[in-house]
């Protein structure tokens, strides 16, 4: 899910970038990527996976 997430803002932050969308200093396309990287990162270290961590038998 976090993976998903990610990939949007990437693609919002190329739109940005691409489209030079002039925005506040908060909503720029570097924070929008930083951001889905830190998605990014805690997907790859398994925080937000579905599996789920039962009881075994």
């Amino acid at each position: 899910m976090l993976a998903i997430i990610s990939a949007v803002l990437f693609f919002l932050a190329f739109l940005i970038n691409a489209a030079e969308i002039s925005t506040n200093d908060v909503f720029t396309s570097t924070n929008v990527m930083l951001l889905g990287l830190a998605l990014l990162a805690l997907h790859v270290a398994g925080i937000g996976s579905r599996t789920a961590r039962g009881r075994r038998r």
